[in-house]
């Protein structure tokens, strides 16, 4: 249990970085619309070999990763909807957008588009008796990218460097209790509420990836973010091929 919250600590401490990367160097926007774009890809390749194929692997049958999919989507939609109608719309833009959100639906909002990960992490501690290495590092490169565009955006509209610092730890914090979360709410599970979980968590963050980070890759990295999703994707594979 403790390893479960300990990774999903690791797997979000590169929010914490790459807010101190945003707030100590000028990154130029089309950088981070390829780092974005990157961040995409890698956990492109973390849905497809790490989350909807082992939850098929799990039970074995379509129906369980098709209802955990759609589960999935149409929850994080939901939860989504809300949180933009609140004022969080732009929390991942990367050109100062965030003046026009309200704070609390922006740290809203990035919670919400971290938990499905961390909770993934805890379940892969649970399911091989320790983490999945191709998943952990999925998560800890694609978070990076986020945190650098929302911290970049973040500081443009005025917040204070403590401040960003305080919200990411907070989202660090947020993140390995979820781990913690899949461990333990799902020892003992059948393999098909297990399998529904994984696919859950793919689906969305499936939703996301179309919702936020890709659509804010191409708009500051053009035509050579499609070149970095495949890079990521492919870096992300290679973990999972030899893991």
């Amino acid at each position: 249990m403790r390893e479960a919250l300990f990774w999903g600590l690791v797997a979000s401490s590169s929010l914490l970085i790459g807010g101190l990367v945003a707030l100590r160097v000028s990154i130029d926007r089309l950088v981070l619309g390829l780092v974005m774009a990157f961040g995409a890809g890698v956990l492109l390749s973390a849905v497809a070999f790490e989350l909807v194929e082992e939850a098929f692997a799990e039970s074995g049958l379509l129906r369980d990763v098709a209802l955990g999919l759609f589960a999935g989507c149409a929850v994080y939609s939901l939860g989504d909807m809300l949180i933009d109608r609140m004022g969080g719309e732009s929390r991942k833009r990367i050109d100062g957008g965030e003046a026009e959100g309200s704070p609390l639906a922006i740290v809203l909002g990035i919670v919400l588009d971290g938990i499905p990960e961390s909770a993934v992490i805890g379940l892969t501690v649970l399911e091989g008796g320790a983490v999945s290495v191709a998943m952990l590092v999925a998560v800890f490169l694609s978070n990076l990218p986020e945190a650098v565009a929302a911290s970049s955006g973040l500081a443009d509209a005025g917040w204070r460097r403590s401040r960003i610092l305080q919200l990411w730890i907070g989202v660090m914090v947020v993140s390995g209790l979820a781990a913690l979360a899949g461990y333990s709410l799902f020892d003992g599970a059948s393999p098909s509420v297990v399998a529904f979980v994984l696919a859950f968590a793919g689906g969305a963050i499936l939703t996301m990836l179309a919702d936020t980070m890709m659509p804010e890759a191409f708009a500051h990295g053009g035509k050579l973010a499609g070149v970095m999703t495949t890079v990521g994707f492919a870096t992300a594979f290679a973990v999972s091929a030899f893991e």
